[in-house]
């Protein structure tokens, strides 16, 4: 468990803007950063830094690649990433230089908005940054603009209209980006069917080397670490090419070991179950027959 001393704890967007030396924010719960006006220098290399609102950064051009965990952040067109409040991210190690912009929002800016209730939908705030937006040069073109228009807006008098107005640019640039991440899921096919081909090696090893009789049936958080993935962007890919989250596509491989178990053993549909990693056998059945529509027994009596 990592110590709070560690971690550089930033409560307010009017505190990160004095600890970047900029202007305090014209709007206390909105913030926007230009990356070209500020050194990334500003918190020592590697440090733990946890916030206490949103960020979406917009890196639009970039030199080379950010290592992040255990994957890189590959600028080559430009990207976004995202962060949701109180989520550990660590100051860049290296420093090469890059443009673009970091957009800062407080919940409490979208308390009274719809937004504020359908927020949480955007699974890409719970994905790790190196599993980072990559966009292409067209996609790049209509995120540019986007912030422009939102800077253009912050820079305004604020009125009675402001916050109605941000809110809904914020609302075009999340959208915009779950259509570019969809995006992303297909045009890389080779690099996620590479994962998928991973998940389905992982799960047959799981129980092969049986993991399911120490340990249970395989859970999502078990996998995702085991893939170096977090457990929304795996669940989102999935979804995006095979119509299954990652809990469904689980349990599509237990009920394929269970089908193999059934016709190939003579084990009781009870000590199939143990094996499978079911606490209970009745549990097990009910699985079996929700995505069977038929029972254990009725199965294993078809091959004879």
């Amino acid at each position: 468990m990592e110590r709070q001393a560690d971690i550089k704890h930033i409560k307010s967007i009017s505190q990160l803007m004095r600890e970047l030396e900029l202007p305090a924010p014209l709007h206390p719960l909105v913030g926007l950063v230009d990356y070209n006006k500020v050194s990334i220098e500003k918190f020592p290399k590697g440090q733990k830094i946890s916030l206490d609102f949103y960020k979406i950064s917009f890196k639009s051009t970039f030199k080379g690649q950010i290592k992040y965990g255990q994957g890189h952040y590959d600028f080559e067109e430009g990207g976004l990433a995202f962060l949701k409040p109180r989520q550990i991210v660590f100051s860049p190690t290296e420093t090469e230089n890059y443009e673009g912009f970091a957009l800062y929002f407080h919940s409490d800016f979208l308390r009274n908005y719809s937004l504020g209730n359908t927020i949480h939908k955007y699974g890409f705030f719970s994905y790790n940054v190196s599993e980072a937006l990559f966009l292409s040069a067209k996609e790049k073109e209509i995120i540019a603009n986007l912030f422009t228009t939102i800077a253009h807006e912050l820079a305004n008098n604020i009125d009675g209209f402001s916050q109605d107005v941000l809110v809904s640019q914020l609302e075009l640039l999340l959208n915009y980006s779950n259509r570019f991440y969809n995006r992303q899921f297909i045009t890389r096919k080779a690099v996620n069917h590479d994962i998928i081909a991973s998940l389905d090696k992982l799960l047959e090893n799981y129980f092969e080397e049986e993991n399911s009789l120490r340990n249970g049936l395989p859970s999502v958080k078990y996998i995702s670490a085991e893939l170096k993935l977090s457990q929304r962007y795996l669940s989102d890919m999935l979804r995006s090419l095979t119509g299954l989250n990652t809990q469904q596509y689980i349990q599509n491989a237990i009920i394929e070991k269970a089908k193999e178990k059934l016709s190939m053993t003579n084990l009781s549909v009870s000590e199939i179950a143990y094996e499978l990693g079911f606490e209970h056998s009745q549990s097990f059945s009910k699985l079996f027959k929700t995505k069977t529509n038929v029972s254990p027994l009725e199965f294993r009596q078809s091959f004879h």
